[in-house]
């Protein structure tokens, strides 16, 4: 049999690769930060989720070596069975106060967490109302779920309200946002989100895995960024971007919810706990948030400055309230031509096409960081000005 799918999946990839849809990985020989080194030439990384530059951050990599030292490699074991330590504890806390939450639950990432959150909850007679561009982790999630199915436009209020209207006979409604869409770097209006909410009765879910860390004053989202902190019910995120950029994901909220998935949610009963390491740097890593604001300053800083100097230059570039910027090329074969020219220039950055991004949308996702300092910025801006100009982009 296997002969028979071998020559289908040949076939298949042979027309991604046509299409010009094939990703390749490039390889990188060195840590994460603001330089990486590929194919051992040095490069500016502008396309990691790295936000606030801490992936490498002498701090959590003791805590990470600390904590193993003190608490073992790894747990061998689900929660509850017997999988969980005095650590993991300790980080849920964290999280439960840096988001002003009741409780928190671990996952082994976000993926997970969205996976796991909307089946143990929810049931026939309850409705999800859920954003046309929300992450794919909530789309599966919700597929598993018997839940009613509702989806409005993108951070369209209107179609939000005509949704909500169509679901008003269901039990418990359940309306669901990230919290920054991590293709165009929109922040969604949870202000007004929630005044319908409010409105209908329903309860609100957000995934804060694009916004923890970098919108808000203080980075604690974007409850914090529209004075909502503790008001929403479910919160899920990850401490795989800007909190590190290691592993883990958490769903944190009212404590009722949280409870529940401890007894029902099958990524986290049948998934090993986080590794000791893992859990001991994102304790750090929490404690360095509350100790001081520099890093998220700096990076609302060089957003500003990025996202500012290239619409001047002429780019077409997405509004931001994030540190993602999107600058629209629309065409999938040069979104991956203009991205090796640019590695040509050392800077590492990535074209995103169909079917990340919707047909005729391709883009290069530009992902600022902290760890950058003003003459990488100026460098990138001038590679892409460069390259702009080479391919006609911009004149």
């Amino acid at each position: 049999m296997y002969n028979n799918f071998q020559e289908y999946l040949k076939q298949e990839l042979a027309q991604i690769e046509a299409d010009g849809l094939y990703k390749n990985e490039r390889i990188i020989e060195s840590p994460q930060g603001a330089e990486i080194i590929v194919k051992g030439k040095k490069c500016l990384n502008f396309c990691a989720n790295n936000y606030l530059g801490l992936a490498d951050n002498p701090q959590l990599i003791e805590a990470a070596k600390k904590g193993m030292d003190a608490r073992g490699f790894g747990m061998s074991s689900v929660r509850f069975i017997c999988g969980c330590q005095d650590l993991h504890k300790e980080l849920e806390a964290k999280i439960s106060e840096f988001f002003g939450t009741e409780d928190t639950i671990l996952y082994a990432a976000c993926f997970d967490a969205n996976g796991g959150v909307f089946e143990p909850l929810l049931g026939p007679e309850d409705a999800i109302i859920s954003d046309a561009l929300n992450h794919a982790s909530i789309i599966d999630g919700v597929r598993l779920c018997k839940a009613q199915r509702f989806r409005y436009a993108n951070a369209d209020m209107a179609d939000l309200e005509a949704q909500l209207q169509a679901a008003k006979d269901c039990r418990f409604k359940l309306i669901v946002t990230d919290g920054v869409f991590s293709m165009d770097g929109n922040v969604c209006p949870l202000d007004k989100i929630y005044e319908l909410a409010q409105k209908y009765n329903a309860m609100i879910m957000v995934d804060e895995s694009h916004s923890a860390g970098v919108v808000g004053v203080t980075g604690r989202g974007v409850t914090e960024r529209f004075n909502l902190k503790g008001e929403i019910e479910i919160i899920t995120g990850t401490l795989g971007k800007a909190f590190g950029g290691a592993m883990g994901g958490f769903t944190t909220g009212k404590k009722e919810i949280i409870d529940m998935l401890r007894q029902r949610s099958r990524p986290y009963l049948f998934s090993n706990s986080m590794a000791p390491g893992l859990v001991a740097a994102g304790i750090r890593m929490f404690e360095m948030m509350s100790e001081t604001n520099e890093l998220q300053d700096k990076l609302h800083a060089n957003t500003e400055y990025f996202i500012r100097e290239m619409v001047a230059k002429g780019f077409d570039c997405k509004p931001s309230e994030s540190a993602i910027c999107a600058v629209m090329l629309y065409d999938a074969p040069l979104s991956q031509k203009f991205a090796a020219r640019m590695q040509d220039e050392g800077i590492f950055v990535t074209g995103f096409y169909y079917p990340v991004v919707p047909k005729g949308q391709a883009r290069i996702r530009v992902q600022i960081s902290a760890a950058h300092e003003k003459e990488h910025l100026d460098k990138c801006i001038n590679a892409f000005v460069k390259i702009g100009q080479e391919l006609e982009v911009i004149k």
